[in-house]
Order: C-alpha cells, then sequence, then structure tokens
C-alpha cells in the first residue's frame, strides 16, 4: 500500500511529466505543489516510490518519470475525472447532433474525440447479432442491378446492390422478394442468416433463380457483418506526431489500427471499473503487441447491450483529461441513441 502523501508525491510527478516532459525533481514539486513537507521528506518519498517501481531515474542526478506501474497506481486512485469545459461540451454536443444513421454517427463520434484530445479515437459497433430483421426491401435499378435493403428493430439500416448475370424485370425481383422475405423477416440476425443457408439452391435453371440466389448470398453477407465486431477509427496522423512519446517503434500500433481485430480483442478484454471507465496501460497491453501503449475507454448504451468509446496513445497521457473526454462523448452517444429510439 502506498502512504497518502506518496500518493500525493506520485500525482505531482505524473502530472508535471505530462505537462513538461522532463523528469520531475523534489525542488521543482515543492515550488509547483503544496504539499507542506520538505525537499527533503519529498526526496525519501521518491526513494520509497522507486523501490516499489512507480517512478524511475532516467539518469544519474536527474528527477523521475512515472513507471507504467505508476501510471497504474495514478489512474487507480484517481478522486476526480476532470469536467470539461463549456466549450468542449458545446463542441461535442454540435458535431453529434442530428446524424444521417449509425455510421454517420459513430464517425462523428471519432472524429470530435480526436480534435478534444489529439490521441487516436476509437469506437466499438454495438453488436447487432442479437437484433431483429423487421423490413427488407428490393429495388430494380435496371435490368441486370438490385439495390437490396434490410432494416432491424434496432434501426441498423443495409443496404447493398446485387449485379445480376442475366436481366430480369419488376415482376421477377417480386417474386424474388416473396420468396427471401419469410426467410428473414421477423427473426433474429443469426436465424435469418441459418434459414437462408437452408434455403441456397445450387441448381439454377432461369434468370430470376439465379437473382434469387444472388440476392439470398447479399443478403447473407449483410447479416454476416451484423454479427462481427467492429471499431471506427480517427486520428492515426496523431501518433506520428507524438512519435517522441513512445519509447520504442510505433509501427505495433499503426499495424493494429490497421488490422482491427487486435484492437477489437484488447477493448473487449478490458475491465470497467465502478465508474464504467476501463484502462490498459503500457506493459499491460504486451499480450496484445502493444506494450508501448495506453488505452482508456468508457462504456455507452446502444439498444442492443453496450459498447465502448476510447482513446489510444503514449502511456504519458493525460489520463484525467482523456477519461473525462471518453465519458462525455459516450454519455451524449447513449443521449442519441436513446432519443433515436424512443421516435
Amino acid at each position: 500500500m502506498v502512504s497518502d502523501r506518496r500518493l500525493q508525491v506520485l500525482r505531482a510527478i505524473v502530472t508535471d511529466f505530462v505537462d513538461t516532459h522532463e523528469p520531475v525533481g523534489s525542488k521543482a514539486i515543492v515550488e509547483r505543489h503544496q504539499l507542506g513537507v520538505s525537499a527533503a521528506t519529498i526526496r525519501n518519498d521518491m526513494a520509497l516510490l522507486e523501490e516499489d517501481e512507480l517512478i524511475a531515474q532516467t539518469h544519474t542526478s536527474s528527477g523521475r518519470v512515472p513507471t507504467d506501474k505508476g501510471y497504474r497506481a495514478f489512474v487507480d486512485h484517481l478522486a476526480h475525472v476532470r469536467p470539461l469545459s463549456q466549450a468542449q461540451r458545446t463542441a461535442i454536443e454540435s458535431f453529434l447532433t442530428d446524424p444521417a444513421d449509425l455510421d454517420d454517427l459513430l464517425a462523428r463520434t471519432v472524429r470530435v474525440l480526436t480534435q478534444l484530445t489529439g490521441q487516436v479515437a476509437l469506437v466499438q459497433y454495438p453488436s447487432f447479432a442479437r437484433a431483429t430483421v423487421t423490413h427488407v426491401q428490393l429495388v430494380l435499378l435496371d435490368p441486370r442491378r438490385v439495390f437490396v435493403i434490410l432494416v432491424t428493430d434496432t434501426g441498423r439500416v443495409s443496404q447493398r446492390l446485387a449485379l445480376l448475370p442475366a436481366a430480369v424485370d419488376a415482376d421477377d425481383v417480386d417474386a424474388v422478394l416473396a420468396h427471401v422475405q419469410p426467410l428473414v423477416v421477423g427473426r433474429g440476425v443469426g436465424d435469418a442468416a441459418d434459414s437462408l443457408a437452408a434455403s441456397d439452391d445450387s441448381a439454377h435453371r432461369t434468370a430470376v433463380d439465379v437473382a434469387r440466389e444472388i440476392v439470398i448470398r447479399a443478403i447473407a453477407e449483410e447479416l454476416d457483418a451484423f454479427r462481427q465486431n467492429r471499431l471506427v477509427m480517427a486520428g492515426a496522423a496523431t501518433l506520428a506526431r507524438r512519435e517522441d512519446d513512445f519509447r520504442g517503434s510505433i509501427h505495433p500500433l499503426l499495424e493494429a489500427i490497421e488490422e482491427q481485430v487486435t484492437l477489437l480483442r484488447l477493448m473487449s478484454a478490458m475491465d470497467p471499473d465502478d465508474n464504467g471507465f476501463a484502462t490498459s496501460i503500457g506493459r499491460e497491453n504486451a499480450p496484445f503487441g502493444l506494450g508501448e501503449a495506453s488505452i482508456v475507454a468508457s462504456e455507452y448504451d446502444a439498444a442492443i447491450g453496450r459498447a465502448r468509446v476510447g482513446l489510444m496513445g503514449p502511456t504519458r497521457m493525460d489520463y484525467p483529461r482523456n477519461l473525462a473526454a471518453a465519458r462525455a462523448v459516450a454519455t451524449y452517444l447513449t443521449r442519441v441513441l436513446e432519443e433515436d429510439e424512443s421516435r
């Protein structure tokens, strides 16, 4: 257990190092923080923090910097998360007002979050695996192109173009629709996908048969996408601007952004605290190949479950500010989704 005063010293070191990017010494702590003790007492506390591997000395006679373990202790003992300014809250509200659809809303979410923090912003799509298909529509654009529209009870709308090898007319499309509607409408996403798979018939004979199977494959692929976990991200360019904040290469982070699978696994594995915050710091991310980075996240509510809004950056980040931004955006995102559901 770290004593209250040593926690105060640790907070001072973390805060000053994040602000200045310079190792922090006892004299600076005395000058910048009113802890009510002498520099000698602070030096003794720093020695004990170093023994506990919460801070480290980068060079002989230099000040100290937080370790990954020190950042973890700092985050775990945060007394409060600094609230956003009125201007920041107004920016979030104006940015997320009246989105065209869920895709647009989540794209706006990551853009405003990276603008507020200067970090890589991440938002999970809510899982639509438990959604129910409420509507399917086929629109004949021309004899060889059919527009396929799917709608779920969660408001998710999927649109896909099906290209046909042989020409069909409006009556043919109506026949295809009459075939697929009972297979998907009123069914859960998984059940609908199974129903379509069971109806597959490779013995094509007419242009209508071919059109039906192509439409079925298009719908099945969209239903499969509904069940997949997805991330939306913004701000990857900020990593290059902050490259000096990383002890090693930023390439594993760039690869994780490109692949998404690693970040999805990590975001899902993070345990939330009592406030719904989740953090994973530095070496805690080593199993995912991201030992150079920290991720902070807050949960938002969607009609079919909870998902996360988060930020990824170097371990030397402003944790209180970033957690506050993630929480504020998650709160507003929940409100927008609730309002959309009630309409």
